[in-house]
C-alpha cells in the first residue's frame, strides 16, 4: 500500500485520543498504527485496489476471515482497520488470556449490537492458543453471522483451527514485509514524532535498522523507540549506526513450527537440486533458528539413501558418521560439520533408483502379488526340513565362476530396481545388464564348478 502524504503527528507524551490510556505508557508501535487503509504498508496481494479483502472493506461486506502471517507484518493493524472502516462494535481478545466466559460476554454484546443494527467483529490475536471447546463456542454466532470473526495467528490455521471454523472463514496469508516496505514504514514513524522529537538518522544506519528488523514492521518500530529513549535530554537525537549495534546484539530469528517444516523442505530441495549455496543458507536458517543438530542429521541420513543411494554409496556414510558426530559435538561447532556433509550431498551425483525400488515393492504387495517362499530357498537348518525338501535345490552362488548361477529367487521377475545412468550406478547398471544376460543365456547352467 502508497504511504499517505498527510501530516499526522502522534504525540508521545500526553494523552492518546484514540484509546484515552496515557500515551506516555504505550509503546511506540501502538501509537504509530496506522489510521487508514492508505497509511497501512505491505500485503499488496490482499489489499491493492481492485484486490478481493480490499474491495470486501471498503463495501462493507466483510466475511469472517483468518488473517496467517509472521509477528509484525500488520495482522492487528489490520483488523482495528477492518473495524474502523466497516463502523463496527470491535471486540478485541487474545486467545493466551481468554476463556468461555470472555467468548459469552462478547456473544452477548453481540446481541445488542445487532438489535441497535451495529455489526460486532471479535478479534481473536493467536487463535492457535484457543482449544477446540473454546473454538466449537464461536461456531453458531459465526455460522448466524450476529459475529464477525477476524482471527489472527502465526501459525498455519490448517493445522491449528478446527476444520469447522476454517470452513466458516477466508483465510489470507501475509506476508513479512519486504525492506522497501520496512524503509516506508521507518520514514512514516519518523514522519509522525517529527514534531514532537527531532531525528536525524543517516541512510547506512536506516538499511541497517531495516536488516536487522526481519520482516517485522513492529520489532522495527521497536528498536528506534529503544534508540529514541536512550537520548540526551533536550537535544536532537542522532541515531547512529554504532547505537543501533548496540542496541541490537542478539541475531536471534524468529522460527516457529512452520518454519520448522518450510525450511527444511527448502534445505531437502535445494540438496535435490544440487544446490550447495541455498543449502549451506537454509542449513544456517535453521540453525540459528535454534533448530536441533541432530534432527538435522537424521533427514540428512535419509536424504543420502532417498535422493542419492547408489550413485555414490559414500553419501550414506558420510550421513551417518555425522549423526556420530552430533552426538559428541555441541554447537557453534558441529555447524562445520552440519555444512561440510551437506555440501557433499548437495553435489554428489543423484539417484533416487532404491527409494524407488521399495515403494514400487511396497506397491506390488499392496496390489495382492504375495508369493510363498519358493522350497528351494525356504530355511532348512531344523530338523525336518530337509525332508520336506526345503533348500535341496538350492545352488550356492560362491561355487561358480562369478558367483553367478541361473537360478530362480522370485517366482516372476518384476523389475523394481532400475538404476541410472548417473555416478557409480552407472557401474551397478552394468553389472546387471551383465547378470541378465547370463540368466538369459539358455546354456549357462551352474556347470563351471570350482571346487
Amino acid at each position: 500500500m502508497k504511504m499517505s502524504s498527510e501530516k499526522n503527528s502522534m504525540p508521545l507524551f500526553g494523552r492518546n485520543p484514540r484509546s484515552g490510556i496515557r500515551a506516555k505508557s504505550q509503546p511506540l508501535a501502538y501509537k504509530l498504527a496506522p489510521e487508514n487503509l492508505d497509511e497501512y504498508i505491505g500485503q499488496n496481494h490482499i489489499l491493492d485496489i481492485e484486490k478481493p479483502l480490499r474491495l470486501m472493506i471498503e463495501q462493507d461486506k466483510l466475511l469472517s476471515i483468518i488473517l496467517w502471517g509472521p509477528p509484525g507484518c500488520g495482522k492487528t493493524a489490520l483488523s482495528r482497520l477492518i473495524a474502523a472502516k466497516t463502523s463496527s462494535h470491535y471486540i478485541a481478545l487474545n486467545a493466551v488470556t481468554a476463556k468461555i466466559s470472555d467468548i459469552k460476554n462478547s456473544i452477548e454484546q453481540a446481541k445488542i449490537d445487532q438489535y441497535n443494527n451495529k455489526r460486532t467483529i471479535i478479534f481473536i490475536d493467536e487463535i492457535h492458543r484457543f482449544n477446540k471447546i473454546q473454538q466449537d463456542a464461536l461456531l453458531p454466532d459465526v455460522e448466524n453471522g450476529l459475529l464477525t470473526f477476524i482471527g489472527a495467528t502465526t501459525e498455519n490455521p490448517y493445522f491449528s483451527v478446527i476444520p469447522a471454523l476454517i470452513s466458516r472463514a477466508q483465510v489470507f496469508e501475509l506476508f513479512p514485509l519486504s525492506n522497501k516496505e520496512l524503509k516506508s514504514v521507518l520514514n512514516q514513524a519518523i514522519n509522525k514524532i517529527k514534531d514532537s522529537i527531532s531525528i536525524k538518522i543517516d541512510e547506512e544506519a536506516k538499511s541497517f535498522l531495516v536488516a536487522e528488523s526481519h520482516g517485522d514492521a513492529r520489532k522495527l518500530i521497536n528498536i528506534l523507540e529503544m534508540a529514541i529513549l536512550t537520548r540526551k535530554k533536550n537535544t536532537q537525537h542522532n541515531i547512529s549506526l554504532d547505537l543501533l549495534t548496540n542496541l541490537t546484539l542478539s541475531k536471534g530469528l524468529k522460527y516457529s513450527e512452520d518454519d520448522h517444516y518450510d525450511i527444511i523442505s527448502a534445505f531437502i530441495k535445494s540438496m535435490r537440486g544440487s544446490d550447495p549455496d541455498a543449502a549451506v543458507y537454509w542449513l544456517a536458517r535453521m540453525l540459528k533458528g535454534g533448530e536441533d543438530p541432530e534432527f538435522i542429521a537424521r533427514r540428512l541420513i535419509i536424504f543420502a539413501s532417498e535422493d542419492i543411494g547408489n550413485a555414490d554409496p559414500t553419501a550414506l556414510i558420510m550421513a551417518t558418521s555425522l549423526l556420530e558426530a552430533v552426538k559428541f559435538i555441541g554447537m557453534p561447532e558441529i555447524r562445520i560439520n552440519l555444512s561440510h556433509v551437506t555440501t557433499y550431498l548437495a553435489t554428489a551425483p543423484k539417484s533416487n533408483a532404491s527409494y524407488l525400488a521399495i515403494n514400487n515393492a511396497y506397491k506390488l504387495i499392496d496390489s495382492g502379488v504375495v508369493y510363498p517362499v519358493p522350497d528351494h530357498l525356504r530355511d532348512s537348518h531344523y530338523r525336518g526340513a530337509k525332508e520336506m525338501g526345503f533348500g535341496n535345490k538350492y545352488i550356492y552362488p560362491h561355487n561358480y565362476k562369478h558367483s553367478l548361477v541361473n537360478q530362480q529367487y522370485i517366482p516372476e521377475n518384476h523389475n523394481l530396481y532400475e538404476p541410472r545412468e548417473t555416478g557409480h550406478e552407472k557401474t551397478i547398471k552394468k553389472r546387471i545388464d551383465y547378470i541378465n544376460s547370463f540368466k538369459n543365456n539358455k546354456n549357462s547352467e551352474a556347470q563351471n564348478f570350482e571346487g
